[in-house]
């Protein structure tokens, strides 16, 4: 630019320009020199510029370091003379500014004589991202709906549900197809490429029918979803009262009881069963879970692959392979491989033996007469034991495995060496030891997959705690894996944890 003259206005037009580049947000001094480098082009050739165009001196263009955006300065016209549309989109091409160009705004600079401050004159579009393909479920996928919470602060059990039921030819889903993004670009011209948005397999599963992206029931029965599966199954519903009379409800899929049970029925369910009414001393066979509403009591038994979920559990004795939430616990012998949590205002489990191996919540435990309450989570002292022998056996049935396979090594050895005059006994006891070794192969496997199991549990217990979120009365007993300790007065707000083998009690810090 050496040899280039400027008047002072047009410098005093430069340094503005200069000011505004080096401000954040405004563009880099390097758009302003070339601003500046357009503006000296402009000084040549009796008021036509480098770009061929009209335009008045101390004119220039500013292109955000985004190329996003384009504003552009325009100095008034020497007198007698216009600016046309043409002639801004000119500059604005020939400056690289080539999309994006904001037409209503050039022609207001035109037609309104906006001059002397920046319009913007060009905007870039940025890109729109795409939807990839989904299904929209016009059932809830949820196991089960949220308990209600009742004024006296108890969990109302008798709301929730397992199953969700549909009739034959009802929609249960919409496939909402994949949807592209649109591409963004510069004003410079650069184009910013979106992600392709992808469609989706069709939905698999059994008793469902599908046309074009809708799916539809082919039965009545319990819908679910399953690993991305919609699986619809027929339910065992009775409405009324189970007594001795019906005896025994046998059903490979859900139980659904819509009235009493009373003591010494049996209901055996391949997936969950649900009592409505109250439960007595019945037992309760579940490959799910158990929802009872309004509790059981009398001397039942439940044992559930699944959670076990009841308003009130009273000498009763409860297995289950998740969790068990109750509102009250009294007098009852549990054993949960989750957690055993008592919910609601009260939440109280008094008497009894309660295990949860990841451990026990619960709000209060005990009463002021001191009635005897174990509370214990993580492994039990038996399980340890057992794990003990089962390592144990497992060495020694190794071992003979060993000895027996040396045994019959020299035994072929020998049977080699006579050839064709070995003798009947020898045979006779190739083939005894033979099945011997199956059989010891056969016990080596059971005993590992026993050990396992042992060291699984092991494993999950890790961690585990109890926790007494109110009154925790004397004389309750609180046990952590194989360690134990009573507690001597009444207390509250307590976590007990054995981390080195040894219980220890915090206290609980409410925020």
């Amino acid at each position: 630019m050496s040899g280039i003259k400027f008047s002072s206005e047009q410098m005093d037009k430069l340094k503005n320009a200069m000011n505004r580049a080096s401000m954040p947000g405004t563009g880099s001094v390097e758009t302003a020199m070339v601003n500046m480098h357009t503006v000296s082009e402009s000084e040549e050739g009796d008021g036509w510029d480098a770009q061929g165009t009209n335009l008045a001196k101390g004119t220039y263009l500013r292109v955000e370091e985004d190329e996003m955006t384009a504003w552009l300065y325009l100095a008034p016209p020497d007198e007698g003379q216009i600016y046309t549309k043409n002639e801004l989109i000119t500059y604005l091409e020939r400056n690289g500014v080539v999309k994006g160009h904001h037409s209503s705004n050039l022609s207001a600079m035109i037609k309104k004589k906006v001059y002397d401050r920046e319009i913007l004159v060009a905007q870039g579009a940025e890109c729109i991202e795409g939807k990839d393909g989904y299904f929209e479920y016009l059932f809830s996928p949820e196991e089960y709906g949220v308990p209600k919470i009742r004024e006296d602060g108890s969990v109302d059990y008798t709301n929730m549900s397992a199953l969700q039921n549909v009739r034959k030819g009802d929609k249960v889903a919409v496939y909402h197809y994949a949807v592209q993004g649109t591409d963004g670009y510069t004003v410079r011209g650069a184009e910013m490429k979106v992600k392709p948005s992808r469609d989706l397999p069709p939905m698999r599963g059994k008793g469902i029918l599908r046309e074009n992206n809708i799916y539809y029931a082919q039965s009545d029965g319990k819908i679910e979803v399953k690993d991305g599966k919609v699986d619809i199954q027929n339910v065992h519903e009775i409405v009324g009262d189970v007594d001795m009379i019906i005896g025994k409800v046998e059903f490979f899929g859900d139980v659904i009881i819509n009235g009493n049970v009373e003591s010494g029925v049996m209901i055996r369910a391949g997936r969950n069963i649900e009592i409505h009414g109250t439960t007595g001393g019945a037992t309760l066979f579940a490959g799910g879970d158990v929802v009872l509403s309004r509790g059981i009591q009398g001397g039942g038994k439940i044992s559930a692959r699944g959670s076990v979920f009841a308003d009130f559990i009273e000498n009763t004795t409860i297995d289950a392979g998740g969790s068990v939430q109750s509102n009250t616990i009294l007098n009852a012998h549990i054993n949960a491989k989750d957690k055993v949590i008592t919910t609601g205002k009260k939440g109280v489990i008094i008497g009894g033996y309660t295990h949860g191996l990841k451990g026990v919540e619960v709000m209060a435990a005990g009463n002021d007469v001191e009635v005897k309450t174990i509370l214990h989570c993580g492994y039990e002292p038996e399980a340890f034991e057992r794990l003990v022998d089962v390592r144990q056996r497992e060495r020694d049935t190794k071992d003979k495995i060993s000895e027996l396979v040396e045994t019959m090594t020299d035994a072929l050895r020998e049977k080699r060496m006579r050839g064709a005059s070995t003798s009947a006994m020898t045979e006779a006891k190739l083939s005894q030891w033979n099945k011997l070794k199956d059989q010891y192969f056969e016990e080596l496997d059971k005993i590992g997959r026993e050990r396992e199991t042992l060291e699984e549990i092991m494993e999950e217990s890790k961690g585990a705690s109890i926790k007494v979120d109110g009154n925790l009365y004397r004389n309750v007993i609180i046990s952590v894996n194989a360690e134990q300790m009573v507690v001597d007065r009444n207390t509250c707000f307590m976590k007990y944890a054995a981390p080195k083998n040894i219980i220890e009690g915090t206290v609980i810090v409410h925020n």
